[in-house]
């Protein structure tokens, strides 16, 4: 397999004694055939610095840890935004915080940047590169570049993985478990599945979950959340991203799956009651606190590729969308005592209420109906896997299912699991602490 080239490296130090590297490198586009054409990747290192180091001298070879992002379609934060980066640091590693190939500032995609593909067939061609078979290959270019000076038996590296890098990680495993010394997963156990029914469903039985649990906390926004929906049936109102239709308020829920998601849906929900009350209307500051927690529109792949992440073999056929309608307290034209917010689900109306994704709907139709997407997960491999796995697990984690969760870490040789039922999805940001505790735990402690 062809290795990344590195294209440019600057150096820079942060507060708190980190010495940053900017990375680029330039990738195959589709490493099956790698003369035709490259992608642009960037990437952060973060080290130490214990004193002032000159670029030009050459550095200790600490062994590696990458961030796998979740999404799919998110970039990577600066260093400082991530509570937990001191602690790797602490305990020896130097860090590389990887933009995900199409996301951050590694060949974004975005409307514009798919537009230069060509037509429409060509950008959902285009796409089909840009899922955790290809991230890998790339994570593995960028080991074997970073590490070519590294003694034999120190290339070998780590990888922790958010969500949809956790995922990634489980392919890693999959393809490539010669390139790594050790995993880490914070609910990010992927479901092995061939298509993506069998997860929404799981999905919707527990955003279902979070919706009672908002209820009950906040009986009064049921009228509320009512009456702020007609309010979006009778008028057209807009976002400086789209329109804001009653499905795209009801898809704020995603939110449900956060530490304080449901207050802070309960936030909008109040603001915006308060709003019609005493104006009529929905005023500035309440559109735009909607609007921010939409993102579609600056994370496509997201909605492009959500739901082809749980695809080998089968077409995802809009699985979301369709099983909608066996669920009666998601629709809005149902007369339901309390209307539910949706999860992490994608929509076909997400691509008309979104003025960037509005110019993909043709792309997404087209990528819905691709049914030979390739294996992601070699389950005869992971049954048999020597690397370390250490997986925080969620009860009750809106986003990952804990069942399937549970099935997948049976069936990963050697994997060991911190399973909480006091943390939410996002407890790497949120209860990073405690976490970070937990897993080194399962690395570092021993029952025998």
């Amino acid at each position: 397999m062809a290795t990344a080239k590195l294209i440019d490296k600057r150096y820079h130090n942060v507060p708190g004694k980190l010495r940053v590297a900017e990375l680029f490198f330039d990738v195959p586009v589709d490493y099956r055939k790698p003369a035709d054409g490259n992608i642009r990747l960037f990437a952060r290192s973060v080290r130490r610095l214990a004193t002032p180091v000159e670029p030009e001298k050459e550095e200790k070879q600490l062994p590696w840890l990458v961030y796998l992002q979740g999404g799919p379609g998110m970039g990577c934060r600066p260093p400082q935004d991530y509570g937990w980066v001191g602690t790797v640091l602490d305990k020896g590693y130097q860090l590389l915080l990887l933009d995900q190939r199409g996301t951050g500032l590694s060949s974004t995609i975005t409307a514009g940047t798919l537009a230069r593909q060509g037509n429409t067939v060509k950008q959902a061609e285009y796409l089909r590169h840009f899922r955790a078979d290809n991230i890998v290959r790339d994570c593995e270019a960028i080991r074997k570049c970073l590490t070519e000076d590294y003694p034999e038996d120190k290339r070998k590296w780590s990888v922790i993985g958010q969500s949809f890098g956790g995922f990634c990680a489980v392919t890693y495993l999959s393809k490539f478990p010669e390139g790594l010394r050790e995993v880490f997963t914070t609910g990010g156990l992927p479901p092995l599945v061939n298509g993506p029914e069998a997860v929404y469903r799981k999905t919707y039985e527990k955003v279902k979950q979070r919706n009672e649990a908002y209820y009950n906390k906040f009986p009064e926004d049921a009228e509320r959340v009512k009456a702020i929906l007609k309010y979006l049936r009778d008028n057209k109102v807009t976002l400086p991203s789209g329109i804001l239709s009653p499905a795209r308020f009801q898809q704020l829920g995603i939110l449900f799956g956060m530490h304080g998601g449901l207050d802070s849906i309960h936030d909008i929900v109040l603001r915006a009651s308060n709003d019609l009350e005493l104006f009529g209307f929905l005023t500035h500051p309440t559109l735009s606190t909607i609007d921010s927690f939409g993102g579609m529109d600056n994370n496509v792949i997201y909605a492009l590729l959500h739901e082809l992440i749980y695809c080998q073999g089968q077409a995802s056929n809009w699985t979301a969308d369709r099983l909608r309608s066996t669920y009666p307290q998601f629709q809005l034209e149902a007369d339901e005592p309390q209307v539910y917010f949706t999860g992490e689900m994608i929509y076909k109306d997400m691509f008309e209420s979104y003025n960037e994704l509005q110019q993909l709907k043709e792309v997404a139709e087209i990528l819905a109906t691709y049914d030979d997407w390739p294996a992601l997960y070699d389950k005869e491999q992971l049954a048999k896997n020597e690397v370390p796995v250490y997986a925080a697990t969620y009860v009750d984690d809106m986003y990952v299912h804990f069942d399937l969760a549970s099935q997948t870490a049976a069936k990963i040789k050697g994997t060991k699991q911190f399973i909480t039922n006091m943390m939410y999805h996002d407890a790497l940001r949120s209860k990073y602490d405690e976490l970070m505790r937990q897993l080194f735990a399962l690395r570092d402690d021993s029952i025998d």
